[in-house]
């Protein structure tokens, strides 16, 4: 009895120890850093059907029995694939067709419907982003190759101010303000659109480029302060024509602010520093991945000889790429709080 158990304790204690091995390997060990999550996930997946049908081979069991355990197992994996083909199935497909296109990488600012933030984390079925309050956000796979996915460009995004002036303000005094102020704003090639005449205004649009995209926000705020500052500065109210105040006022009275003074830009702190944290480091750790993939190929290509320039080049590339795995082996731990 114990000769024809013995193929499948060994088989069945070989199978366990070369998943636990996997998955320590996959999800702890920095030497495996270079695989994507989806790639390490699906290995696991993989490892463990074969780990599966292995054990069930080397069953005690009689040949027919061991058919019959076999044709089991397909009915229940092909039964599990037919009603989760929707959602389990679904979004794993549509997630090696994320990886495959490259619409977005870590770090990139997403639109989806009404959702917007930064991309923290992609998964084989699901995609994290970490949203303007700081909160993070899981969208399935599925739902992101079904929906219109708007992706700022590194190069830059369009930043704009919608607005409403009355019919008494004209235009041609409007828009150098407004161009003015988009400048002011830090924004690059400044245009003004007239989007609408309605019945009782006039509705503007003031854009320009912004290239630092990492602040966004910081670029939205900054472009409504400077619209104010420039009409207020040139005495022009912002408000509804169908304005009305029941008091009796000085018909020189005017409803606007004056511009404040300038805080210096060392004092003002961005709210994006705070509000995409994790999506910040996790854009780091694949810039440090990426860097880490090349110092090991430009490794390969260096000549190991005593000469003292390629000695001390590979030296040095030697211990930046020790550095980098330790880098990387703590900030793996930090991604995920």
């Amino acid at each position: 009895m114990t000769e024809v158990h013995l193929p499948f304790l060994i088989v069945f204690a070989l199978s366990l120890l070369v998943l636990t091995v996997a998955h320590t390997a996959l999800t702890r060990r920095s030497v495996f850093h270079g695989l994507s999550k989806v790639m390490r996930q699906v290995i696991l997946l993989v490892l463990s059907f074969i780990a599966v049908v292995s054990v069930v081979l080397t069953l005690p069991v009689s040949e027919s029995t061991r058919n019959e355990l076999l044709g089991l197992l397909g009915l229940v994996i092909t039964a599990v694939v037919a009603f989760s083909s929707t959602t389990f199935v679904a979004n794993a497909m549509a997630g090696l067709m994320l990886r495959a296109v490259k619409s977005f990488q870590l770090g990139d600012f997403i639109r989806v419907q009404d959702f917007f933030g930064r991309v923290t984390e992609r998964g084989l079925f699901h995609t994290e982003i970490q949203s303007e309050d700081r909160d993070l956000v899981t969208l399935p796979n599925l739902f992101l190759t079904t929906q219109a996915v708007s992706v700022i460009r590194a190069s830059g995004t369009i930043i704009s101010c919608d607005l409403s002036l009355g019919y008494d303000v004209p235009y041609y005094r409007v828009e150098p303000l407004l161009k003015q102020a988009a400048l002011d704003a830090g924004l690059r090639d400044p245009f003004i659109q007239i989007l609408e005449l309605g019945d009782h205004s006039i509705t503007y649009k003031a854009a320009g480029l912004g290239v630092d995209v990492k602040q966004v926000l910081t670029l939205r705020t900054g472009l409504r302060k400077a619209i104010l500052d420039q009409l207020h500065g040139a005495d022009i109210e912002i408000v509804s024509p169908s304005f009305m105040n029941q008091r009796r006022l000085d018909p020189g009275e005017r409803f606007l602010s004056r511009p404040g003074p300038l805080i210096p830009e060392e004092e003002v702190q961005p709210p994006e520093k705070g509000i995409f944290d994790k999506a910040e480091r996790a854009e780091k750790i694949k810039l440090l991945r990426d860097e880490l993939n090349q110092l090991k190929e430009s490794l390969e290509d260096i000549k190991e000889d005593e000469k003292d320039e390629q000695a001390s080049l590979r030296r040095t590339t030697e211990a930046r790429i020790k550095q980098l795995e330790r880098i990387l082996s703590v900030a793996k731990d930090k991604v995920d709080e």
